[in-house]
This record gives structure tokens, C-alpha cells and sequence, in this order.
């Protein structure tokens, strides 16, 4: 018998050192690279983060400059993942056919020179930079449309809030997109992560790294909840539906979507952030029919659960804002998808710097001498 003791998920269990950001889920804090994201968010830009997140440290002007203009450069994909994306069934998931098209991308740059700064660059910039563009593609592919080509003159988040109707978007719109892709893209061991580092150390390519992390993301105890928390805010209907809601949920003990972190015990400062944002676009386009409901449910899960450490997280209030952006219920995972590439490469970039491969243990529960019972002599059940 292990003298291990046995941790379910892991728990409270250090998998690596890292330097790319820090979480006090008492306090309510958190930094990239020492960064606290409240600073991000009001003086940041997605890309600009992602570099600081990547490569350590925030870039001049110039080096800024030259990344968003290589990133700028690769964002058309090949014709054949194009083509491949065609064939994905209509009615399938967005972060299924994600999945499969970042790991695609491995088969046109397979070359695994995890040595070489130059690859490195280049992998970086590629996955940055082609991700939201396969997104979009998904989208208007399963409504029978042609993918809507990267418009060079617009930025990160513009250019992807085009891509998925052809049209301009509104600057308010594209600066809260933005926010939104800063406050997801990084967070920490999380699923993904950890996922994305797992399939790092065995030294693949950073195309099936991402891939990996994608498939990991796509649950609904992860990236899946802000899905989630629509259908909740919909099946509740009416602010004066939330305290018979609330109180089902708790007599049948099922997990409230949108609620309690397993680091947070106090409300996830991205959540505040996203409901200020959520705030500013109601002021401009008009308030959403579920923002009284999640503003009331949040008040009252704070009531009951408060005191056992659980309050809103990152995905309540983020699906309400890519509701009012335009943004399908089903592409809110992808969405946090592109966002979080950049944590993932950051990560798988730290990881093959001093890799080791990750082989946990395991407490193994079954039998011992366990006898082979010939195939003749076994009984039908």
C-alpha cells in the first residue's frame, strides 16, 4: 500500500514553479508577471499582455510595434484548412472544430526546433494570430457562408468582431472585446494549462500543445461555464423567479454555473471588471433582458453562500457581454480560447526552458494475483 497520501484533482498539490502570474484567491488578487490585472485592463492591450505574459517583461514601442505587425501578417490560414473546415459537420461543437484545426496547423509547421528563438517566434505568432481567424472561419462556414478574410487595418480584437459578421465594428465594442481577451488569458494551473503543460514536457509541437489545452477548456467545470450561465439566467426567466430558483438548486446540492472558484473565496476581480464593462455597453446599445436576473441571482447566492467562500467568477458576468457584442452562446469557450493561447504558450514556453516530462503516481485500489479464467469457464452475467 502508497504511504501517498491521495489528493482528488490534485488539490492544493504544486506542479511546477512559475513566474507568469499569481492568484490570492483571499484577497482577491490577481497579477501577470507582477502586473495586477485591474492595471491591465485599464492601461493594457490584449497583445501587449500576451508579451509580457510570453516573453516576461512589457516591450517598447518598437518591440510592441513588431509584434502586432507579424501578428498582423499571419493571420490568413491555408486554403486546405479552409477546406478541411468545410467538411466539419454543421451541427458540431465550435470547440471541437477548434480543436481539430489547431491541430492542424501542426501539419503545415511540424518542424520541432524547440531550441531555435526563431521557431519559437514564429510558433507564437502563428497560434496568436490564427486562432481567432479559425474561429470566425467555423462561424460563418456552418451558416453556409465563405469565410470573411483578416481585414489588415483593424486590431486584434476589431479585426476579430469583423471577421465574424463583415462588418466594422463600434470602438466601444472592439476596446471591450479587448478587455475581455486581457482578463482571460492567463490564470494560473488552471485544467487548460496544465493540460498544455503536460503535453509540453514531451517536447511536441506547440500546434498539438494548444490543441490539447483547447479539448481541456471545452468542458463545462471549465471554460464550457459561461455557456452555462446563459441557460441559466434563461431558464430562470424573471427576477422574481431567483429565490425559488436558488433554493431548488440548493435542496437538490447542484452546482450554481457562474459560482465559486477553486481559488477564489472571495468574488473573482475579473468578474467585477466584466460587469463594469457589461455596464458600459448597456449605457451605449441598449440593456440586456438577463442582467436584472444575474444582478439579483448574484445577490442572493452572496446572501446564502458568501460565507462558505462562494461568489460570482470570471464566467457570470463574461457571457452577458458577448451577448451584447454579438457573439453566439456556443462561441463564448472559443472566445476564451484565443484569449488564453497566449497563457498557454507562455507556459509551454517556460516548460520546455528546463522541461522534465510530468509522470505522477498513482495509489492503485485493485486486486493482487488475480487468476486468468480460461474463456470456457466463464459465467454470463
Amino acid at each position: 500500500m502508497s504511504n501517498c497520501e491521495y489528493k482528488p484533482g490534485l488539490e492544493g498539490i504544486p506542479a511546477t514553479q512559475s513566474s507568469i502570474s499569481y492568484v490570492d484567491g483571499q484577497q482577491g488578487i490577481l497579477e501577470y508577471r507582477g502586473i495586477r490585472i485591474e492595471d491591465l485592463a485599464e492601461h493594457s492591450n490584449f497583445l501587449e499582455t500576451s508579451y509580457l505574459l510570453i516573453w516576461g517583461e512589457l516591450p517598447s514601442a518598437t518591440e510592441l510595434e513588431a509584434f502586432e505587425h507579424e501578428i498582423r501578417y499571419h493571420r490568413r490560414v491555408k486554403y486546405r484548412i479552409r477546406d478541411m473546415m468545410k467538411c466539419f459537420p454543421e451541427s458540431g461543437h465550435p470547440m471541437d472544430a477548434l480543436q481539430a484545426s489547431a491541430a492542424a496547423l501542426g501539419l503545415f509547421y511540424s518542424r520541432r526546433a524547440l531550441d531555435d528563438p526563431t521557431y519559437i517566434r514564429a510558433a507564437v505568432v502563428r497560434l496568436l494570430a490564427k486562432i481567432p481567424t479559425m474561429v470566425a472561419a467555423f462561424q460563418n462556414i456552418r451558416k453556409g457562408n465563405d469565410p470573411v478574410r483578416p481585414w489588415d487595418d483593424l486590431n486584434y480584437a476589431a479585426n476579430f468582431l469583423y471577421m465574424l459578421n463583415e462588418r466594422e465594428p463600434d470602438q466601444l465594442a472592439a476596446h471591450v472585446f479587448d478587455v475581455c481577451l486581457t482578463l482571460h488569458a492567463e490564470h494560473t494551473i488552471n485544467a487548460s494549462t496544465f493540460s498544455a503543460m503536460v503535453t509540453a514536457s514531451t517536447l511536441t509541437d506547440p500546434y498539438a500543445v494548444v490543441a490539447s489545452a483547447v479539448g481541456t477548456l471545452a468542458g463545462p467545470l471549465h471554460g464550457g461555464a459561461n455557456e452555462e450561465v446563459i441557460q441559466t439566467l434563461e431558464e430562470i426567466g424573471s427576477v422574481e423567479n431567483v429565490d425559488a430558483y436558488l433554493e431548488n438548486c440548493l435542496q437538490r446540492k447542484s452546482k450554481i454555473m457562474g459560482f465559486g472558484h477553486r481559488v477564489y473565496k472571495v468574488k473573482d476581480p475579473r468578474a467585477t471588471i466584466l460587469q463594469k464593462l457589461a455596464e458600459q455597453l448597456f449605457e451605449k446599445f441598449g440593456r440586456d433582458e438577463y442582467y436584472d436576473i444575474a444582478v439579483a441571482l448574484e445577490k442572493a447566492v452572496t446572501e446564502k453562500l458568501g460565507n462558505r467562500g462562494i461568489y460570482a467568477n470570471v464566467d457570470f458576468y463574461s457571457g452577458l457581454v458577448y451577448r451584447k457584442l454579438g457573439i453566439p452562446t456556443d462561441l463564448f469557450t472559443p472566445v476564451f480560447a484565443i484569449a488564453r493561447v497566449a497563457g498557454w504558450l507562455a507556459h509551454w514556453k517556460e516548460q520546455v526552458e528546463e522541461n522534465r516530462i510530468f509522470r505522477p503516481t498513482q495509489i492503485y485500489t485493485g486486486p493482487h494475483d488475480f487468476q486468468y479464467i480460461p474463456i470456457d469457464q466463464r459465467r454470463d452475467f
